[in-house]
């Protein structure tokens, strides 16, 4: 058996001194993952890194089995993301969190195509954190997790909308938190309209979308949320703080 299509590669060990396992994810086959005889090889291994878009083929005996890949590179996402440290935290959280929290071999054809449009962004700059963000709303809605952002659990006013329930996923306004407030989780004003976002919006956003990750996607299958997207927060939450300091230094001023 085999088949060919378009791919980003999500996670690539070494196998035995030359050859390499790989994880990739297409849309019509979802994660797959299999063998890349000379992978980590001088030769191969840039083409096989994490964010990178191949074209692969896949091949063998029987469906089931773990098969072979080759590859041939589109997009070298991976080398494009390396010099930049917050591209390079956001292409290793997306490939490591798409790895663990989807089925294997189970299409998911948004979140791939989510993925494809999200690694070049990531390249081109710091705004990829909102799209980034907006994948993950779409991962877990593809799980069957999707968060409610329509209205407001308590009164059902769409105008206002500033936490979410950490229970149940829904949206709650500003009026109706009251003495809950301390308890919900902070929604970012650009996830529900055009508020322009900055750090402190992606942090906010980076950590709804963590939370239902590590409960849900990844807590169901008692794993916890992958190192790098919890690196990945901490960094973003670090750049907000130091916004944050800069603008007291200048209103001091």
């Amino acid at each position: 058996m085999e088949w060919s299509a378009p791919a980003v590669v999500l996670n690539v060990r070494p196998f035995g001194d030359a050859d390499a396992l790989a994880t990739v994810m297409t849309e019509a086959h979802g994660v797959h993952r299999g063998l890349v005889r000379g992978g980590a090889s001088r030769a191969k291994a840039a083409t096989w890194l994490a964010g990178n878009l191949l074209v692969v083929q896949w091949t063998g005996r029987l469906s089931e089995q773990l098969g072979a890949f080759t590859g041939e590179l589109v997009y070298a996402g991976a080398a494009l993301a390396m010099d930049d440290p917050l591209g390079l935290a956001m292409m290793t959280a997306v490939c490591t969190t798409a790895d663990g929290a989807m089925p294997e071999r189970e299409a998911h054809p948004r979140v791939f195509q989510g993925l494809v449009d999200l690694v070049p962004r990531i390249v081109s700059g710091e705004s990829a954190l909102t799209a980034l963000v907006g994948w993950e709303l779409t991962l877990l809605s593809d799980l069957g997790y999707g968060l409610d952002l329509s209205d407001c659990a308590v009164t059902g006013q769409t105008e206002g909308l500033a936490y979410v329930s950490p229970r149940t996923g829904r949206a709650v306004t500003e009026a109706a938190a009251g003495i809950w407030r301390s308890r919900l989780l902070p929604l970012p004003g650009f996830l529900v309209g055009p508020d322009p976002p900055d750090y402190a919006a992606w942090r906010d956003g980076l950590r709804l979308t963590g939370h239902f990750l590590a409960r849900d996607a990844f807590g169901l299958q008692h794993k916890p949320l992958p190192q790098a997207r919890v690196m990945l927060y901490d960094r973003v939450s670090a750049l907000a703080d130091a916004m944050d300091k800069d603008e007291e230094t200048i209103h001091a001023g």
